[in-house]
């Protein structure tokens, strides 16, 4: 099968397009024929091998956590899904190739795209994983980081779909996109308090940092002194500040339950993920490269 492999830490230029086995499907598994996967900012960090503590590589390594596409093979135990149906969900042998193998999926739904579908996993069990982290309630105002990024976007979707006011920060250039989601925006940068009181004198009662630029000191103070309901994903400083970071759920029965709605949501036009773009396979190197410059305004994808 074609896929994208890297044999060593580095740069995007280390990733290689070339053939690699087809992976076979064991106990609980399928093997899917992936139409796209989702690029994500841990993918280049894994492939630089900053993230080695918490997810150590073998080589070689086919990077992409998530994908969509279409069932090829089931392995014994497997009876939730057939081969033929369409699925999403997470990877365990890297979705950057023809065939990934997987145990963690739900049914694609025959509206949503195969693009949305692949953009969905990742952000939408991050949004809410982070969500009953804080604890937060219908009626409570969150102060989102980095609201304009994919997890920041689904994050104040879901927010404001759940009764919560919605402070999001990012650049001017994304404040009518944010307020069209529900979420009021404020600009980041120097006066982010100022702003912040102003555009929510009721007071901040949560704050998810989806951004890491060192908001972590302001948005406790923001919440009244304490950590306790300050949640980063971004962040490595955390500890520091007595925040809780977390980088990646366990997949489980709830999570896949929370994918399912937020595809049915998604298939009803309900929770939408904007696409920066779409690369080829072989052009895996230059997603990388626009998904570490920080400049894209959306999610990446590979098609297969």
């Amino acid at each position: 099968m074609e896929a994208i492999v890297y044999k060593e830490f580095g740069g995007p230029d280390v990733l290689r397009h070339e053939e690699a086995e087809k992976p076979e499907p064991g106990l609980g598994q399928v093997r899917v024929k992936v139409a796209v996967a989702g690029v994500n900012p841990l993918d280049y960090k894994r492939r630089n091998g900053w993230v080695e503590e918490f997810y150590p590589t073998t080589f070689p390594m086919i990077p992409g956590l998530e994908f969509a596409g279409t069932v090829d093979a089931i392995g014994e135990g497997v009876t939730h899904v057939a081969v033929g149906d369409e699925v999403m969900g997470w990877t365990e042998t890297g979705a950057y190739a023809e065939y990934a193998i997987a145990g963690d999926i739900v049914v694609k739904p025959a509206k949503l795209s195969w693009e949305l579908a692949a953009a969905l996993p990742v952000a939408g069990e991050t949004a809410q994983r982070v969500f009953d982290l804080l604890r937060v309630k219908a009626g409570e105002t969150l102060l989102l980081h980095g609201a304009a990024g994919v997890v920041g976007t689904v994050a104040v979707q879901l927010a404001v779909a759940a009764g919560l006011t919605v402070i999001g920060t990012a650049s001017p250039a994304n404040h009518d996109h944010l307020r069209a989601l529900g979420a009021v925006p404020v600009a980041y940068g120097e006066g982010l308090a100022e702003r912040v009181k102003e555009a929510a004198p009721q007071g901040i009662d949560a704050v998810f940092d989806a951004a890491g630029a060192g908001v972590l000191p302001l948005s406790i103070e923001l919440v009244g002194g304490s950590a306790e309901r300050v949640v980063t994903i971004a962040d490595p400083d955390a500890a520091a500040h007595g925040v809780v970071f977390t980088g990646g759920g366990t997949p489980s029965e709830a999570v896949r339950a929370g994918l399912t709605e937020h595809a049915r949501l998604a298939a009803e036009g309900r929770l939408d993920v904007r696409i920066a773009e779409v690369f080829p396979l072989a052009d895996a190197a230059k997603a990388h490269e626009l998904s570490e410059s920080g400049h894209a305004r959306g999610k990446l994808l590979i098609k297969i």
